[in-house]
C-alpha cells in the first residue's frame, strides 16, 4: 500500500466506499473510518496495514492543506 487509492481499495474490502467529491473531506472521513475500525477490533494498533494507511492519510492530508494555503 503506497497511495491514497490503495487505502481506498483496502477500506472498500471492509465496506467503506468514498462518496466525497472534496479530496480533503474524503481523507478526513477515511481517518475517522480507520479509527472506528480500530475501536471495533478490526485492526490492532500494531497491524502493518493499519499503520501504513494512517501514515498515507496523514501525508495526503498535509499535501492537501499545503495546496490550499497557496
Amino acid at each position: 500500500m503506497k497511495t491514497l487509492y490503495d487505502v481506498q481499495e483496502m477500506l472498500k474490502k471492509y465496506g467503506y466506499i468514498n462518496l466525497f467529491s472534496d479530496r480533503l473531506d474524503a481523507i478526513k472521513m477515511m481517518q475517522i473510518e480507520l479509527s472506528k475500525m480500530l475501536e471495533s477490533g478490526i485492526f490492532q494498533k500494531s497491524d502493518h496495514e493499519y499503520l501504513t494507511a494512517r501514515l498515507i492519510l496523514a501525508r495526503e492530508e498535509r499535501i492537501e492543506l499545503e495546496k490550499s494555503k497557496v
